[in-house]
């Protein structure tokens, strides 16, 4: 009798993890001296880890031998470690895992997953336990890495652990939690301008769809802002609508990605393709009656404007933190095509140029969110203070997460 030889593959892995939920988004969070020595780095090594982590490139889109939900709210990692600065609590870099290509984007920042940062770095030895109140609330200072901001999380307390359960509802989430209040402080992405371009309006030219109007704006993450009315939507729309339709998403990646050679976020057309978490581009129109996800009606007059953004070439559920803080800061200034749409009656009424906002409601595919802003002209520069929002967050999982040795 005859043995087949068979071949030896390296055992998988253990990594320390978490598996948490932040605002509407979800994702695996790791601290960096649990992650194999060659990963503490950035490089290869750390991106095929994450990669084979959430199951990542995958043809089929599903990620089912992955940590992944094959969704960009669901394909994302989180590395935290005690900060370097002494004016910060925890060092936070986050990764958009891609889901049907083998990238790793660390271009910008997870506003919603920056929720979740806070209770995960109390829970792991992170922040100074003199800081932390037996009862009452601690505020969490958070280097955010990618975009080397400040992020001030105020995380409530109780019997000296964090509170996680509660009452505050979020849109886009099932389950009621407690309210973490989070401030991005001085939200312009790096060092750059909050308009690229020096302009609250720019014209670009974009094959197939023509001379558009969009305000290109840079707090929170890079964002493209066009109006729904010049390309052919109302602003109420689910889903179901855009990510079925692939013409759309082909026009909103040849809009994103004009937009990122405007803000020079790239040097030639052909780079957006492998830079997808950011710049994000968002259709904005003023408010309107519609039916949100859940079934649940929103009523126009209880909203200021109608927000839909798109994540990784598909249509948000919901929205995206930082693109929260997008339209919190260009809703806060003037003459946006945001700030005109919440100032508007009706498309296309911006005759009177839009009004101070410090804050604005808006809706969105999975119901409504106020965000608020600070806004200042400093000899002639726009600078946004901060940008505030309410977020919850919650660990699902904790344990390891088990990757092939090999595989990395």
């Amino acid at each position: 009798m005859t043995h087949t030889a068979q071949a030896i593959h390296a055992p998988q892995i253990k990594i320390p993890a978490t598996y948490m939920r932040g605002g509407t988004s979800k994702g695996v969070f790791f601290k960096l001296s649990d992650l194999p020595e060659a990963a503490q780095q950035p490089g290869a090594v750390r991106d095929q880890l994450l990669l084979r982590m959430m199951g990542s490139p995958d043809p089929y889109e599903k990620q089912i031998d992955g940590m992944g939900g094959a969704t960009s709210s669901t394909s994302k990692a989180v590395i935290l470690s005690k900060s370097v600065s002494a004016e910060h609590d925890v060092d936070y870099l986050f990764g958009q895992v891609a889901i049907d290509k083998p990238y790793v984007d660390w271009s910008g920042n997870c506003g919603n997953l920056s929720a979740a940062v806070g209770p995960f770095a109390i829970a792991n030895g992170l922040v100074d336990p003199a800081r932390i109140p037996k009862n009452g609330v601690v505020e969490v200072r958070i280097w955010q890495v990618n975009i080397q901001k400040t992020i001030v999380s105020q995380v409530p307390i109780v019997n000296g652990h964090v509170q996680e359960t509660g009452d505050f509802e979020l849109d886009g989430v099932t389950f009621s939690a407690a309210e973490i209040p989070v401030a991005f402080m001085d939200p312009a992405d790096g060092e750059g301008a909050i308009f690229p371009t020096g302009n609250l309006i720019d014209e670009l030219d974009v094959p197939g769809v023509g001379k558009l109007r969009a305000t290109l704006i840079n707090a929170g993450i890079p964002t493209v802002f066009v109006n729904a009315a010049d390309i052919g939507y109302i602003g109420t729309e689910l889903q179901d609508a855009i990510n079925s339709d692939i013409k759309a998403l082909a026009m909103f990646e040849a809009i994103r990605a004009h937009g990122a050679m405007r803000m020079g976020l790239v040097s030639h057309i052909d780079e957006a393709a492998s830079r997808q978490h950011t710049p994000k581009v968002a259709f904005v129109a003023p408010p309107a009656d519609y039916t949100a996800s859940s079934g649940r009606k929103v009523c126009g007059a209880d909203i200021d404007l109608l927000v839909r953004a798109l994540s990784m070439g598909k249509l948000h559920h919901a929205m995206m933190g930082t693109a929260a803080v997008a339209i919190a800061a260009a809703a806060a200034i003037e003459g946006t095509l945001v700030n005109l749409a919440a100032s508007s009656e009706k498309p296309g009424d911006e005759k009177h140029g839009g009004e101070k906002r410090s804050a604005v409601t808006f809706g969105h595919p999975s119901g409504s969110l106020r965000v608020g802003a600070e806004a200042n002209l400093v000899e002639g520069r726009w600078h946004i203070e901060k940008a505030i929002m309410s977020r919850s967050a919650r660990v699902l999982m904790q344990g390891v997460v088990c990757v092939p040795g090999d595989s990395f």
